[in-house]
């Protein structure tokens, strides 16, 4: 059943609806900067990521939710009592649900930034979060695209809070899609770059 989500978005397209979907039945939201602003705009409840942390997002936002607090969350094996022991010996709270999507980096480079400027804008946690999430799709449900929110919620409201093994399975795989593109995308961009001039 899905309690807590962790959304964290560059495409902040449909999120306030489905963070406020998300709360009506009674998901406890944690979010981060820009998304959690959205959210509480809409009158949605939210924790921020850096309560969970217990600390705060630094270094110009490179580092935000790169903490066991969050990764524990996400990648506990559910079923494996030493996983839910170690959460609760460290105060750590399941997340079951994550949407993410990355910062977008070919938009980036299509503009004509240069390399510092498209540099700043490689997603390091998104894909973190993104591949922990797909990893774990036996008990996490996981969201790339804005356009599944509204599947993701029909599955819930028609499951009791749950989505089904076969969409997690089918999200997660969107998911490593998604990811390899990025990576694809960089490693095309970088190998375009003159190293003599960097």
């Amino acid at each position: 059943m899905i309690r807590r989500a962790l959304i964290s978005v560059t495409d902040k397209t449909g999120v306030a609806s489905f963070a406020k979907a998300l709360h009506e039945m009674g998901v406890e939201i944690i979010s981060t900067g820009g998304t959690a602003r959205v959210i509480r705009e809409a009158g949605v409840p939210v924790t921020d990521v850096s309560q969970v942390t217990k600390f705060p997002e630094m270094l110009d936002g490179r580092v935000k939710t790169l903490h066991p607090a969050i990764h524990g969350g996400i990648l506990a094996i559910r079923e494996k009592s030493d996983h839910m022991e170690a959460l609760r010996e460290h105060g750590i709270a399941p997340i079951d649900l994550v949407a993410v999507n990355l910062y977008a980096f070919e938009k980036t480079v299509a503009s004509g930034a240069d390399l510092d400027t498209a540099i700043e804008n490689i997603d390091i946690g998104g894909p973190t979060l993104l591949r922990a999430s797909a990893k774990n799709f036996r008990y996490v449900t996981v969201v790339v695209d804005p356009a599944d929110y509204e599947m993701v919620l029909k599955e819930m409201r028609e499951n009791d809070g749950q989505t089904t093994l076969k969409t997690r399975f089918l999200l997660a795989r969107k998911v490593f899609e998604t990811t390899a593109a990025y990576d694809r995308a960089i490693a095309q961009y970088l190998a375009g770059i003159n190293v003599e001039g960097i």
